[in-house]
C-alpha cells in the first residue's frame, strides 16, 4: 500500500509540475538571436577583432592610483584638509633614508648630494638644530641619537612632487645612485614606487600562471584537449575588451589592476562551459552542426545569465561604498562579467562553428569518476554535516567579527622578503619610527601659531616640528625672508605646520597622538583648521569602511535573494542555497582570528562580495538539478542524480576561483592583494566544500516546501 501511495503522489507531482519545453517549438527571442549568431558568425568576429584592436590602444592609456586616501570621500577631515593644501601649496611625497657605515661628517656630505637632487625639497636631520662643523670632541651625540648613532644616520625627505609624481620615482632612482648600497629607503614615495612597479611586473606574472594551472584543470575535468583552447581564447577576448574599456574611467586603482583579470577568468570560465556542453549533447543527439548550435544558444543563454546575475549582483553592490575604491572595483569586476557574457553568447559560438571538427578530433575520455560513492556517502551523512554546521556557525560568526585589522596604507606595504619590508625592519630597529603630520590653519597670527606649537612641542611623542613662528626670529618680519623659504610655511590665507611623532603610521598610539594633536589645533583654531597625514587618513578611512561594511552585507545579501527569488519564484530557495555559502564566508573570515592574523578590512568587505557573487551559482546548480530531477524521482533519488551531475561543474569551477585566488597570494608581493588573494583561494574551497555537503541536506529537510511551492507556480500560472 506504501508503495502504491507513493507511486500516486510521485505521478501527481509530476502532472502538477511544469512540462519542460522544446526549444524547438518555443521560438521566440532566443531562437532569433541563436539564428542572427550563426548565419553571421563570420562578422561578428569582425567586430570583435575589430573592438579587441581598439582596447589594445586603449589599456596602455589607463591610469593606476596607488594612493588609498584619493578614495576618501571629500567631507571627511583628512581629505579635506589635503585637499585644501593642494590648492595652498601642493601635497609633497615624503621618505625616510638611513645611511649605513658612515661618519657624522661623511652623512652630512651625503646629506648635500641628496639635498641637490632635482624633485627633492628638503631634508631634515641633526645639523637643522646642531652645528656640526666643529671638532667631534665637541658634539653631545646623545642629543642627536634619533638622527645619528652607532655609525648610521637617519633623514626624513620631502619631495617637490606628491608620491606618485614621476618626477619624484625619478628623484629617488638618482637618490639610490648616490648612496648605493649604504643607503635604505622607506615612505609613501618609496612605497608608491615599489606598488607601481612590482604590480607592472607581477600582473604579467599572476595571469601567466593563472593560465597555465585553469589550462591544467579543464583538461582535467573537460573530454577534449582542444576544448581548453576554446575556453581560454574567449576568455582572453573579454578581458582584453574590460581593461580597454578602463579608459572611459580614466583611472583605476592598483588594487583592481592587479585583480581584476584573473578574477574575470575565474568566475566568468562556467559560461563558456554551459555552453560548449549544451553544444555537445545536442550533437550526440545527431543533430547537424548549425542545429545543435542553434539548439545549444538557446538552452544555455538563460542558465548563463542567470549565473551571471547574480555574480554581477555580488560586484555592483561595491559600488555604493563611501570609500571610493569600492566604486572603482565594483564597476570594474561587474564590467567584467558583462564582457564576458557578451563574449560567450556572441563571439564563442563564432568559434564553435570553427572549432567543432577539431574538438571532435581531440576528444579524449573523462578523466572525472561518476561520483555515484562520493554523492552516496553526502547523503548517508546529511544529518551529521548539519549538526557539525551547527555547532560551528555560531563560533565562527563571533570569531569573524573579532578579527584584528589594518584600514590604511601600512596594508598595501611590501610583504616579508621584499626590500621596502627589510629596509623598514632595519631602520625602525635603530631609530624607531617617525611618523610625519601636517597641520594647516588660517594664517591669522604670529604669536597665536607659535603659542600652539610650544604646546604640541611638549608632547612626549613629538620628535620635532617645524613651523615659520618658530623659526622667525622674534622681531622679524615675514617679509624679511626669502618667499622661496616662507612659501612653504605661508601662505596668504593658510599656515602650514611639520611634524613628526615617534610612532607608526597605524596604530593605536598613532590613532591616540593624532587625536590629541588635532584636539589643540582645534582649540586654537576651530574653524577651516585640518590635521593631515598617513594617521589621520587611516583614522577616516577606518571610520568610512566601518560603516561601509553593513550597508555592502546588507545589500549584497538582498540582492542575491532577489536574484534568487525570481529565478526560481520562491522565498525558501533563497534561504537554502545561501545557507551553505553564508556558513563558508564565516569560517573563511574566522580563520585569521584563531591564527593570529591581522586582516586587511578592505578585503574583508570585498571578498566577502566576491565570495558571495561568485559561489552561490554552485548552490543555484545543484538545486535547480534537484528540482527537475523531483518531477519523476524520490527525493533520495533526485538528490543523488543531482550531486553526481553538479559535481563536476561545481568542482571545476571551484578549483578555477581556488587557484586564482592562491595565485594571487603566493606570486604578489604586496601585503593587500596577497591577502585578498589568499581570502578568495580559501573562501572558494570551503564555498564548494560547504555546498556539496551541507546543501543536500538542507533540500531534503526541506523538499515538501519545495515541490508545494512547485504546485503553486503551476495552479497560479
Amino acid at each position: 500500500m506504501k508503495q502504491l501511495r507513493r507511486k500516486k503522489r510521485t505521478a501527481e507531482q509530476q502532472a502538477a509540475l511544469p512540462k519542460k519545453k522544446n526549444p524547438e517549438s518555443e521560438g521566440g527571442a532566443s531562437r532569433k538571436l541563436a539564428d542572427f549568431i550563426i548565419h553571421h558568425y563570420r562578422q561578428i568576429e569582425k567586430v570583435f577583432l575589430f573592438f579587441m584592436f581598439l582596447c589594445v590602444l586603449c589599456m596602455p592609456f589607463v591610469s593606476v592610483n596607488y594612493d588609498l586616501v584619493a578614495y576618501l570621500p571629500d567631507y571627511v577631515q583628512s581629505k579635506a584638509g589635503i585637499n585644501r593644501m593642494e590648492e595652498e601649496f601642493g601635497y609633497p611625497g615624503t621618505a625616510r633614508l638611513m645611511l649605513d657605515d658612515v661618519t657624522i661628517y661623511e652623512a652630512k656630505e651625503y646629506k648635500e648630494q641628496l639635498e641637490k637632487v632635482d624633485g627633492v625639497d628638503s631634508i631634515l636631520w641633526c645639523d637643522t638644530a646642531t652645528n656640526l662643523m666643529v671638532s667631534e670632541d665637541f658634539i653631545d651625540y646623545d642629543a642627536i641619537q634619533d638622527y645619528y648613532k652607532d655609525g648610521s644616520a637617519v633623514m626624513d625627505i620631502t619631495f617637490e612632487g606628491s608620491d606618485s609624481d614621476p618626477k619624484t620615482s625619478k628623484a629617488i632612482d638618482a637618490m639610490k645612485e648616490i648612496t648605493k648600497e649604504k643607503g635604505h629607503y622607506i615612505g609613501m614615495a618609496v612605497q608608491n614606487k615599489s606598488l607601481a612597479e612590482n604590480v607592472t611586473k607581477e600582473m604579467s606574472t599572476i595571469l601567466a600562471i593563472g593560465v597555465v594551472i585553469i589550462f591544467l584543470i579543464l583538461c582535467l575535468t573537460t573530454t577534449s584537449w582542444m576544448e581548453p583552447p576554446l575556453f581560454l581564447i574567449v576568455m582572453l577576448v573579454a578581458i582584453v575588451l574590460n581593461k580597454g574599456s578602463d579608459i572611459f574611467l580614466g583611472e583605476i586603482s592598483f588594487l583592481t589592476n592587479s585583480v581584476s583579470a584573473v578574477l574575470q577568468l575565474a568566475c566568468s570560465m562556467d559560461y563558456s562551459i554551459f555552453l560548449l556542453h549544451a553544444f555537445t549533447r545536442e550533437k550526440e543527439k545527431g543533430l547537424a552542426q548549425e542545429d545543435a548550435l542553434r539548439n545549444a544558444i538557446q538552452e544555455a543563454i538563460n542558465s548563463i545569465l542567470a549565473s551571471s546575475l547574480t555574480t554581477i549582483v555580488g560586484f555592483i553592490v561595491l559600488c555604493v561604498m563611501q570609500f571610493r575604491i569600492g566604486f572603482d572595483m565594483g564597476i570594474v569586476l561587474a564590467k567584467g562579467i558583462v564582457f564576458s557574457l557578451i563574449a560567450v553568447i556572441f563571439f564563442m559560438p563564432a568559434m564553435i562553428m570553427r572549432m567543432a571538427g577539431v574538438i571532435s578530433k581531440f576528444a579524449h575520455r573523462s578523466f572525472l569518476p561518476s561520483f555515484q560513492r562520493s554523492s552516496r556517502a553526502i547523503y548517508r551523512i546529511r544529518y551529521a554535516v548539519l549538526i557539525a554546521l551547527a555547532i560551528l556557525v555560531i563560533p565562527a560568526y563571533t570569531a569573524q567579527s573579532m578579527n584584528a585589522f589594518l584600514f590604511g596604507n601600512d596594508a598595501v606595504g611590501g610583504s616579508e622578503g621584499t626590500e621596502i619590508y627589510e629596509d623598514e625592519q632595519l631602520i625602525n630597529a635603530k631609530f624607531g619610527r617617525s611618523n610625519m603630520m601636517m597641520i594647516l590653519m588660517p594664517n591669522s597670527s604670529m604669536v597665536q601659531e607659535k603659542e600652539m606649537v610650544e604646546e604640541i612641542k611638549a608632547l612626549p611623542y613629538v620628535k620635532s616640528i617645524t613651523s615659520l613662528a618658530e623659526t622667525l626670529p622674534e622681531g622679524i618680519p615675514e617679509d624679511f625672508l626669502p618667499s622661496s623659504i616662507t612659501g612653504l610655511l605661508h601662505t596668504e590665507e593658510y599656515a602650514r605646520i611639520l611634524l613628526y611623532v615617534r610612532s607608526k603610521g597605524e596604530s593605536e598610539l598613532a590613532f591616540e597622538a593624532s587625536d590629541e594633536i588635532l584636539g589643540i589645533v582645534k582649540s586654537y583654531y576651530p574653524e577651516n583648521s585640518y590635521l593631515v597625514g598617513a594617521t589621520p587618513s587611516t583614522q577616516d578611512i577606518k571610520t568610512v569602511l566601518t560603516k561601509d561594511y553593513n550597508l555592502v552585507n546588507i545589500l549584497s545579501l538582498a540582492g542575491v535573494f532577489l536574484v534568487v527569488s525570481l529565478s526560481f519564484r520562491s522565498l525558501i530557495i533563497p534561504v537554502l542555497v545561501m545557507i551553505p555559502i553564508e556558513s563558508a564566508i564565516f569560517i573563511n573570515m574566522a580563520v585569521p582570528y584563531l591564527s593570529g592574523e591581522t586582516m586587511i578590512y578592505m578585503g574583508y568587505i570585498i571578498v566577502s562580495c566576491i565570495q558571495l557573487g561568485a559561489t552561490v551559482d554552485y548552490s543555484i546548480l545543484i538545486t535547480g538539478h534537484y528540482i527537475e530531477n523531483r518531477k519523476d524521482k524520490e527525493k533520495k533519488e533526485a538528490i543523488l542524480t543531482a550531486l553526481q551531475t553538479s559535481i563536476p561543474a561545481v568542482l571545476t569551477s571551484g578549483s578555477i576561483l581556488t587557484a586564482a585566488g592562491y595565485i594571487l597570494y603566493q606570486v604578489s608581493s604586496i601585503a593587500a592583494i596577497g591577502d585578498m588573494g589568499h581570502l578568495i583561494g580559501r573562501g572558494a574551497a570551503l564555498s564548494m566544500g560547504m555546498v556539496v555537503t551541507i546543501l543536500p541536506s538542507l533540500l531534503v529537510l526541506a523538499d515538501k516546501w519545495i515541490i508545494k511551492n512547485g504546485f503553486r507556480r503551476v495552479q497560479n500560472g
